[in-house]
């Protein structure tokens, strides 16, 4: 199991979304939270010693995460997918923009495996 961790600034549009869209993904479990003060779940050391991939939304959060929790980062692959706080959760771009930029870094499963995940297999 790859345990893949979402951040952005206040973990209320864009990394929900990332964890909702990629929750159901074969082999990994998700987690969001925000990097910024006032978010809604705000990361901590427990969630970033959790995770074997994070993913952040700018560079700014990569920034802020590597200033505040450099000594938890030792062996953990962090990836800025670049994406603007422009987007509401869930937005159906936002979600195609995700699954573009972050679906080549997950465990790739066989579409047997992702067939019988969402049910299609009978």
């Amino acid at each position: 199991m790859t345990n893949v961790l979402f951040v952005c600034s206040a973990n209320r549009l864009r990394s929900p979304t990332a964890e909702q869209v990629f929750s159901t993904w074969p082999g990994i479990e998700t987690d969001s939270a925000g990097i910024s003060s006032g978010a809604n779940v705000l990361l901590s050391s427990e969630q970033v010693d959790w995770a074997d991939i994070i993913f952040v939304m700018e560079k700014t959060h990569r920034n802020k995460l590597v200033r505040r929790f450099r000594r938890h980062l030792k062996n953990k692959r962090v990836i800025c997918l670049d994406i603007p706080d422009d987007y509401e959760f869930m937005d159906p771009v936002l979600v195609r923009t995700l699954e573009n930029r972050v679906s080549r870094f997950l465990p790739q499963a066989t579409a047997t495996t992702r067939e019988e995940s969402d049910g299609s297999i009978s």
